[in-house]
């Protein structure tokens, strides 16, 4: 087949999720910030580093930001000039993740394929979005999801405190990090039934999740591909699994201690901290 014959490569719309969880952010206590996006790592907003970091993947053609408020644009001008000149799509959060995702993709062309992160990934680099999207192509799946293995981050950030999932094939952590086709969409959809019930576990258990799952993960004969599996059959999703080299890409802020560990991270990166898996 001739170049001129080859289809033709549709690039991914970034969709960054930017609004505050709680009203009472331990970020913005600590920092003084008008929302946490805001809050400064290694001289730059979040929020900054991370469109910087959309912006120079040539797998992206657009960037959608979910939230922060209008009224807040003001305390960060270096974005409320990228919305302004037309080079950032802004649109207002709604009152969960899973809703304002569902929200931003209602804005997109239904076969425009999206990858989702959000704004507190400070230490998201050009080269771990284009080897996750390089990855998510190649995987041809409904979904993707980056993760990145618990021995790989211990090795590079033994002081790191993350939240790991324990499976029979190695413990993970996530990178929120997340590409859908246009069949992978509705995932958001059940995304949003599990945040409607985060409050009432065993509901949540009973409506989601098998016991033999339950049980077989806490024995942690569960593998990843078996939880996958379990997803698909609940949600009608193909969620296919993306192991990324760099294990800072498991490493957003959601607390001062994780503030602080960005910020050393990048006093200290002279080389990139990739470790193959």
């Amino acid at each position: 087949m001739t170049d001129s014959h080859k289809p033709v490569q549709k690039k991914f719309t970034a969709l960054v999720l930017a609004a505050d969880r709680t009203a009472d952010d331990p970020i913005t206590r600590h920092t003084g910030v008008a929302c946490k996006a805001f809050a400064s790592v290694g001289g730059q907003p979040m929020i900054i580093r991370v469109l910087d970091a959309l912006t120079a993947c040539n797998l992206i053609d657009a960037v959608v930001l979910c939230g922060p408020s209008r009224s807040r644009l003001d305390d960060c001008l270096p974005l409320k000039t990228r919305i302004e000149s037309g080079e950032i799509t802004w649109l207002p959060n709604k009152d969960s993740p899973s809703r304002s995702a569902e929200y931003g993709f209602e804005h997109l062309a239904a076969d425009t394929p999206v990858l989702l992160t959000t704004a507190d990934h400070a230490l998201l680099t050009p080269q771990t979005v284009q080897y996750f999207l390089t990855a998510s192509l190649n995987a041809n799946s409904d979904a993707t999801v980056g993760l990145v293995r618990q021995a790989q981050m211990t090795a590079v950030f033994p002081n790191a405190r993350r939240t790991f999932f324990h499976l029979r094939d190695g413990s993970v952590c996530g990178c929120n990090l997340f590409t859908f086709n246009p069949g992978g969409r509705t995932l958001v959809g059940f995304w949003r039934s599990v945040e409607d019930l985060r409050k009432q576990p065993w509901r949540l258990i009973a409506r989601f999740v098998e016991p033999g799952i339950v049980l077989s993960y806490l024995f942690r004969r569960l593998s990843l591909n078996q939880a996958l599996h379990a997803l698909a059959v609940k949600s009608g999703v193909c969620v296919t699994p993306i192991m990324l080299p760099d294990a800072r890409a498991g490493i957003d802020v959601d607390n001062i201690e994780d503030l602080l560990l960005a910020e050393s991270i990048l006093n200290k990166a002279t080389v990139p901290f990739y470790k193959r898996s």
